[in-house]
C-alpha cells in the first residue's frame, strides 16, 4: 500500500470512528464525553481520545496507536480504556469496538451473572450475555475480566458500568451494541411485573435462532 493510500485509508478510518462515537451520544448510549470507539487499520487502532466530546473531533484530531498501546498517530491522549480495546483486538478478530454505557444494559449489569434470554437475538451475539465482574475503569483487571465474559460471545456487560461488542465492523459493532441495549430494555420491562415471569428461550430454541440468523439478510450478488 502506497502512503497516499494508507493515510487516504487511515482518514476514511477516523470519520467513521467519529461518526459512530457521535451517533452513540445521539442514540443516548452515552452521557457526555463516556464510551468509547475504535477500529483497527492494519496493525494500528484509531481509537476516541480522552475526554474530548465527540462533536469537536475533527480529521487533525485522529488518534492511532499500535497493538502494544504506543501511540503513533496524533497528540490527544487515547481513551483510558485503551486496555480494554487492544485485549480485544489482541484475542479475537474484532475489526472495530464499541464501548458504551448504556442506561438499561448498564442497570442489568447490577442485577444478574448474565442477561436472561428473552429473545432470539441472543443469538446473534453467541449466546446468553455474561455480565463481566466489576473492575475499576482503565485497568488490565477490567479487560481481562470482560475477555472472559466475551468467550465465544461478541458482546458482554460490564458490571456496574456498562457494554462492550466488537465485530468485523464498526457498523456490526454498533449493531450489536444497539441490539444489546434493546434485549436489557426489554427484560427489565417484562421482569418488572410481579405476579409474571418472563419465558426464556431454551437452547435448542436459540442454536434454531442462529442457524436461522446465519442465513439473514440479502443473497449475495455478483457485480455486473
Amino acid at each position: 500500500m502506497t502512503d497516499h493510500a494508507e493515510t487516504d485509508t487511515i482518514e476514511r478510518a477516523w470519520q467513521d470512528v467519529v461518526t459512530t462515537a457521535r451517533r452513540t451520544a445521539a442514540e443516548g448510549l452515552v452521557v457526555g464525553t463516556s464510551g468509547n470507539v475504535s477500529v483497527r487499520v492494519g496493525d494500528l487502532v484509531l481509537v476516541t481520545p480522552s475526554g474530548v466530546p465527540y462533536d469537536r473531533l475533527g480529521p487533525d484530531d485522529t488518534v492511532a496507536v499500535d497493538l502494544d498501546g504506543h501511540q503513533v498517530i496524533g497528540t490527544l491522549a487515547p481513551t483510558s480504556e485503551l486496555p480494554l480495546h487492544l485485549e480485544v483486538y489482541r484475542s479475537t478478530p474484532a475489526g472495530a469496538v464499541v464501548h458504551t454505557h448504556a442506561v438499561h444494559a448498564t442497570a442489568v449489569s447490577t442485577l444478574v451473572p448474565e442477561l436472561p434470554p428473552v429473545h432470539y437475538m441472543t443469538a446473534a451475539l453467541g449466546g446468553p450475555v455474561r455480565v463481566a465482574p466489576y473492575a475499576l475503569y482503565g485497568t488490565p483487571e477490567l479487560a481481562r475480566n470482560m475477555l472472559m465474559a466475551l468467550r465465544e460471545r461478541t458482546a458482554c456487560l460490564l458490571q456496574n458500568h456498562g457494554t462492550v461488542a466488537y465485530g468485523a465492523t464498526l457498523p456490526q459493532a454498533y449493531d450489536r451494541t444497539a441490539q444489546l441495549e434493546w434485549m436489557c430494555q426489554v427484560w427489565l420491562k417484562a421482569s418488572s411485573l410481579p405476579s409474571l415471569t418472563p419465558r426464556l428461550l431454551s437452547e435448542a430454541e436459540l442454536s434454531a435462532a442462529a442457524a436461522r440468523l446465519h442465513t439473514y439478510g440479502q443473497p449475495h450478488r455478483d457485480a455486473p
